[in-house]
Order: structure tokens, then C-alpha cells, then sequence
């Protein structure tokens, strides 16, 4: 049986579209370098798993775990990326009128929506090496929500909904803010989809690779 071949999806927005937020120049590399290429790798990793199932090498399987883990979770985590961003000023990008049921939880676990933002921040922030940050609703929609973190490309785990996530990785913000990775993690709530978040928090996500 051949392996399932997955591709690049599109952007729903411009490259330009979260501008002054996420800069074209980065969203163009992120999207179509940086995305495409765990696309790529993740294909070649399946085919090569496919060819060693029908052939029964074992040792082969089992080295190409990391790389489908590693590609897959960066498939994975940019899918759901790119659609928990929204350009700012877009209707889906005010959390009261677009998300009242997920406000209302963020609420009632942090006390206050500002004080969500500066627990997530610290939670970014303090994210050691390349990673992702999450709310999570844990064991499936409208759980108990977290604040959660993921090293490298680990996506969130299977039992818990990923309400949405923030890119960590050097190139999701180097190229415009450079080290100042405060003012990305900033500005990031600027951009935040929270239709979608609703979406997820009270309807749970698909399979990421099918959105």
C-alpha cells in the first residue's frame, strides 16, 4: 500500500495580511520553506515507512520514527498555526463578540482576561530552545482549560484539544524583531483568531491535516 501523500495547505490570508504584526518576508519563509519542507520530509519519511513494513525491516521502522514525529508535528502544529491567526482588526480577532463561551472560561481559570494574556506570555517566554506554547482544553472540548508548552515540534497531546498555539521557533519572529522576543509575544494577541478558538474550544478539531 502507498503511503498517504500530504501537501501544503494555502494560507487564508495574504503573506502580507498580519503585517505590522508578522512581517510578509517572514510569513512567505515560514509558509512556503520552512512548512513545505516538513511536508516534504514527512512524505519521503511515510514512503520510506511504507517500503520497510511490506519488507519487514524492522530497524528501518524504527529509525524513522523520529523523523515522522518531528515532521508530522511540524505539519501538524503549522496547520492549526496558520488558522489561529487572523489579520488584525478582522471581526474574528475581538474576543468578546467572537469567542464569548471561551472568554467566559478563561475567565472563571484566571480570574481576568489580562491576566490569561500575562500568564501565557510568562509561560512563552520562558519556553527554553525552539517550541510551541498552547491553550489547551484538556480531554476534549470545553474541558478544564492550561497553559502548555511543546519542545521542538511535539504537537499537543491527542487527548487534549489545542485551543490555539504560538510559534516559538526562531523563524516564526527573527527576521523582524530579532531578539526582542517580548515584542513578538506581545504583539501576537493582536492577531489571534478567536472565532476559530471558540471553534475549537467548544467543538474540539478534526484531524489538523484535514482543516
Amino acid at each position: 500500500m502507498a503511503a498517504q501523500t500530504h501537501t501544503l495547505p494555502p494560507l487564508p490570508y495574504a503573506y502580507d495580511a498580519l503585517e505590522p504584526v508578522i512581517s510578509k518576508q517572514i510569513m512567505e519563509l515560514h509558509h512556503s520553506k520552512h512548512h513545505q519542507t516538513y511536508v516534504n520530509n514527512l512524505n519521503a519519511a511515510l514512503s520510506a515507512q511504507a517500503s520497510a513494513t511490506q519488507t519487514n525491516d524492522v530497524p528501518t521502522l524504527i529509525s524513522l520514527q523520529q523523523k515522522i514525529r518531528f515532521n508530522g508535528g511540524g505539519h501538524i502544529n503549522h496547520s492549526l498555526f496558520w488558522k489561529n491567526l487572523t489579520p488584525p482588526g478582522t471581526p474574528g480577532n475581538d474576543l468578546a463578540s467572537a469567542a464569548p463561551s471561551l472568554r467566559d472560561a478563561i475567565v472563571s481559570r484566571w480570574g481576568s482576561h489580562e491576566a490569561f494574556v500575562k500568564a501565557f506570555g510568562a509561560e512563552l517566554l520562558g519556553l527554553q530552545g525552539s517550541g510551541w506554547g498552547w491553550l489547551v482544553s484538556k480531554g476534549g472540548p470545553q474541558g478544564r482549560l492550561e497553559i502548555t508548552t511543546t519542545k521542538d515540534q511535539d504537537p499537543v497531546a491527542a487527548a487534549d484539544v489545542p485551543v490555539f498555539g504560538v510559534d516559538m521557533w526562531e523563524h516564526a519572529y527573527y527576521l523582524q524583531y530579532l531578539n526582542n522576543k517580548a515584542g513578538y509575544v506581545e504583539g501576537i494577541w493582536k492577531i489571534i483568531n478567536w472565532a476559530e478558538a471558540e471553534k475549537r474550544y467548544t467543538a474540539g478539531v478534526e484531524n489538523p491535516l484535514k482543516l
